[in-house]
């Protein structure tokens, strides 16, 4: 898939404006706190031009996978402490068995593992504890990277 053009257009009063990218985000934890933590840190609008059109929230390992086979996610959020599976492996297995599988960001433990999010083949990683404005740029940088203007 082509990187999304970053084209600015101009409204009928001549100010120019940036697309929008609205993103389709399913969200793997099964700590429902880490769940929550990551729709607050992202917000409704991570960035001016991206905002988070639905989450759909998973907390077992299947469903994640019934869900990106069914389509319909521009972006993935996976976490990479989750148990029993975790996010890290399941992000790979993602990448290797779904055909055109989306954008993933994964959350690692801490900052030193982001080699692991490499091996997983994730777009982005963002270090746990999260803070929230490294969260909202991350899924802005990755939606802007991967996702269409829409």
């Amino acid at each position: 898939m082509a990187a999304p053009s970053s084209a600015v257009t101009t409204t009928a009063s001549g100010a120019s404006r940036t697309p929008v990218r609205t993103v389709n985000v399913l969200l793997y934890s099964d700590d429902v706190a880490t769940r929550d933590a990551v729709r607050v840190g992202a917000g409704r609008r991570p960035a001016k031009d991206v905002e988070i059109g639905s989450w759909r929230e998973c907390a077992t390992a299947p469903a994640v996978i019934e869900a990106v086979e069914s389509g319909g996610y521009d972006l993935i959020v996976l976490d990479g402490e989750a148990s029993p599976v975790g996010g890290l492996g399941l992000c790979r297995q993602l990448k290797n068995e779904i055909f055109d599988c989306p954008p993933v960001v994964v959350l690692t433990g801490r900052p030193q593992d982001g080699w692991l999010a490499s091996w997983s083949l994730a777009e982005a990683s963002v270090p746990q504890p999260l803070d929230p404005l490294v969260l909202a740029s991350t899924l802005a940088d990755v939606a802007r990277t991967h996702v269409p203007a829409g």
